[in-house]
């Protein structure tokens, strides 16, 4: 009887001992499946693009990534959410490689969404940026158009008298997701704008100084001459001369749809409420969005009697020489002729 006992007991201990065995295989052999599952790196190996709407739990957000080829498995997905506990971000986000689940869950989490620059050009107009927007494919450029126009309530405070954004979109690179909100990209741009204003301390007739900043930005590519042609828009103003800036000219026939890529003669009798050949004073409002250095020289103008100025040779974004009389603004003009007559110009 005694070696029956110790015999029984000696199965049964060789038993639990098996079953314990078996056991912590078995989860050494799911742990190795799991960490496999979410470590190894899984996914596309071109640009896949994919759009995590807001509200998305995350069984959705894993099945959306599991049909899109972006990881294994969805329950992986959802098991790294219970064990980081983390926040996963809307937005739209861009996959080119092959990757982790940890690395993907880690980039959906601190909200690394796909971005793209957008570069808006000192003296850039809203014009020129819907174009650049719609090039970069954010939206649309009509729909870029429409929330620059029916935005104004942005800057009511500012430019109480403005029909358009214009010379409120500060030039600078910003970055946004596609497609992304005309109205969202214009808040943006007016608020950079705010923030630059604050900082040199622009106070006063608003619309005054950006309409006068965007002339001058249009006028010159040289930083150094902006406040040299300030000075000559406002020794002009007070005189009651007519500024004769072409460039407000152009800026009238594209609000119109008239503008023609080339400048014409004709162009300069064309009665629109932007063509200072034909009225005096500036212009109705901004012709374009002028960057800082431009707005600095609209509100401290160089201290000149100096009424005219052309550009110095051929290249119209070139040098410029300054005149007070008009017998010097003749010689003047009949050299930069001259100069375009040896480069082949008109």
């Amino acid at each position: 009887m005694p070696s029956r006992t110790r015999s029984s007991r000696k199965r049964k201990r060789s038993g639990a001992a098996g079953f314990f065995l078996t056991m912590f295989v078995i989860a050494l052999v799911v742990v190795g499946f799991g960490a496999w599952m979410v470590l190894t790196p899984y996914g596309p190996s071109s640009v896949r693009l994919i759009r995590i709407a807001p509200g998305s739990s995350t069984m959705r957000i894993g099945r959306q990534l599991e049909r899109a080829g972006i990881i294994r498995s969805r329950y992986a997905f959802d098991l790294l959410r219970i064990a980081q506990r983390g926040r996963l971000q809307a937005g739209e986000y861009r996959f080119d490689h092959p990757a982790p689940a940890t690395e993907v869950y880690a980039r959906i989490a601190r909200g690394d969404v796909y971005t793209v620059a957008l570069t808006v050009p000192e003296g850039a107009n809203i014009f020129d940026i819907a174009t650049r927007a719609q090039e970069e494919g954010l939206c649309s450029r009509r729909a870029f158009l429409d929330a620059a126009v029916s935005q104004t309530g942005l800057i009511s405070d500012l430019d109480p008298q403005a029909k358009s954004l214009e010379g409120y979109l500060f030039p600078d690179t910003y970055k946004f997701s596609p497609p992304a909100s005309p109205v969202e990209m214009v808040q943006t741009m007016v608020r950079r704008f705010r923030g630059v204003a604050r900082r040199m301390g622009m106070k006063g007739d608003l619309h005054r100084v950006v309409t006068l900043a965007s002339l001058v930005e249009r006028e010159t590519a040289v930083p150094t001459e902006r406040p040299l042609v300030a000075s000559v828009f406002t020794n002009r103003l007070a005189k009651n001369m007519p500024l004769m800036s072409d460039p407000a000219v152009i800026y009238g026939l594209e609000l119109e749809g008239r503008w023609r890529g080339t400048i014409y003669k004709s162009d300069l009798n064309q009665d629109t409420a932007y063509n200072d050949y034909l009225h005096a004073g500036l212009p109705p409002g901004p012709i374009a969005n002028p960057g800082a250095p431009a707005l600095e020289a609209a509100l401290h103008p160089a201290q000149t009697d100096y009424l005219y100025f052309v550009a110095a040779d051929d290249n119209p974004q070139g040098h410029s020489v300054f005149s007070s009389t008009l017998d010097e603004q003749t010689k003047n003009v009949a050299a930069y002729r001259k100069a375009l007559k040896r480069a082949g110009g008109r």
